[in-house]
């Protein structure tokens, strides 16, 4: 046996008598740090990015309508003003795209309440505006849904008795809640026809429990985020004028 085989086998025999007992957590420990105005400016930096913001800022203040009154999430139980802009925005500057791509027209769209993020204000309505209402980068998708898919969709509604905004859609509940009338564009839903509904990603993949959506005949994905749906729309109209009215309602 020459010296590497001896030197080997030392090695196995220390490797394997050695115990090694497992590491375990035993404290964590951690420290607030305050950032506050206590902070010196660093004026070369500040120098640097002082163009840029002030780009972005006067980008952010442009002026794109204008608000007769002031509109929030809260205003109604079942339908809103400002959620039903924003599923009309949606519908009206998406259907187009969709046409032009597919031949076919958007049947209904169905966005969600909590996706609606601050209120628009009475006055003018800017950029910064748009992006207060819908700061996240949620795109729109077109979803064939087969009308038992669309049946689900309603019962979802029903149950879970927020404003979630919808277009070309009338639901109508009766006391307890339960389905009283669906129609989409004025006309009962038929179990095996198939209706393109438009959402946006996140509710596509199951956002807000919404798990209908993952059994479609096909998505059609529009690379078009629903924040510059809402710039496009606003953009184009002097002033808005949402209502509350009768497409989501309670009979009580």
């Amino acid at each position: 046996m020459n010296y590497k085989h001896i030197a080997f086998l030392l090695c196995i025999v220390l490797i394997t008598s050695c115990k090694h007992e497992p590491y375990s957590l035993s404290k964590i420990e951690g420290e607030q740090i305050n950032i506050n105005d206590s902070l010196v400016l660093d004026e070369a930096i500040d120098n640097y990015i002082k163009p840029y913001r002030e780009s972005i800022n006067k980008d952010m203040e442009a002026v794109l309508s204008y608000a007769p009154e002031t509109y929030s999430k809260t205003d109604g139980e079942f339908n809103t003003a400002i959620g039903n802009l924003m599923a009309d925005a949606v519908f009206e500057q998406s259907n187009p795209i969709y046409k032009k791509r597919t031949g076919n027209n958007i049947d209904m769209v169905l966005l969600n309440h909590g996706g609606i993020r601050a209120i628009i204000s009475k006055g003018n309505i800017t950029t910064r505006t748009a992006f207060e209402v819908m700061p996240f980068e949620n795109s729109i998708v077109v979803v064939e849904l087969k009308g038992q898919q669309v049946d689900s969709l309603t019962y979802y509604l029903s149950k879970a008795k927020r404003a979630h905004p919808i277009h070309g859609l009338k639901l109508t509940l009766d006391k307890d809640f339960n389905i009283k009338e669906a129609l989409i564009n004025g006309e009962q839903i038929k179990k095996d026809k198939v209706y393109h509904v438009a959402t946006n990603d996140y509710l596509y993949n199951g956002g807000d429990r919404m798990r209908f959506f993952q059994v479609n005949d096909s998505v059609h994905v529009l690379d078009y985020k629903i924040r510059n749906a809402l710039l496009d729309y606003f953009k184009k109209v002097d002033t808005i004028k949402p209502i509350i009215d009768d497409r989501f309602i309670q009979i009580k």
